[in-house]
């Protein structure tokens, strides 16, 4: 009879051990290259040089540009996403960005790049989205969080 129960034992610990062992399909998100900027003196005063924006996709909290512009093989290029600190009171919420781009390189030919900035430290206390207004983008993007 402490035999059965003593197997039984064994038998439901090596069942609970199974159940807690990873799972190689767990998703683990890929962290983002860069992370966004809270600055205002550097948004007041950041210019960028030419690129012509090929795509934007927020995805969980990274935001990722893709873009294109004139280079020897783009390798030099510096990207900046900087938020000016402000958040306007609205629903949702709304904070004001630049893409900062700079590109020394004085080659003719064209090069594509994609970044992606963690968009964490724009998270808005007390709220689940923002609407990012980011400079010279076509349209607002949401961020959901």
């Amino acid at each position: 009879m402490k035999i059965a129960k003593y197997l039984t034992l064994c038998i439901c610990f090596a069942l609970l051990l199974m159940n807690t062992q990873c799972d190689e399909d767990d998703f683990v998100p890929e962290p983002c290259d860069q992370v966004a900027v809270i600055d205002n003196g550097f948004y007041q005063s950041a210019e960028s040089n030419v690129y012509t924006l090929t795509g934007v996709e927020v995805n969980g909290d990274c935001l990722t540009i893709s873009l294109s512009a004139s280079g020897c093989d783009g390798s030099t290029w510096s990207m900046v996403l900087v938020d000016s600190g402000d958040v306007s009171e609205s629903l949702p919420e709304q904070r004001s960005l630049k893409f900062v781009f700079s590109n020394t390189e004085t080659c003719l030919a064209v090069f594509g790049q994609e970044r992606s900035f963690d968009l964490r430290p724009l998270q808005v206390e007390g709220s689940n989205e923002v609407i990012l207004n980011i400079e010279d983008f076509p349209e607002p993007i949401t961020y959901a969080y």
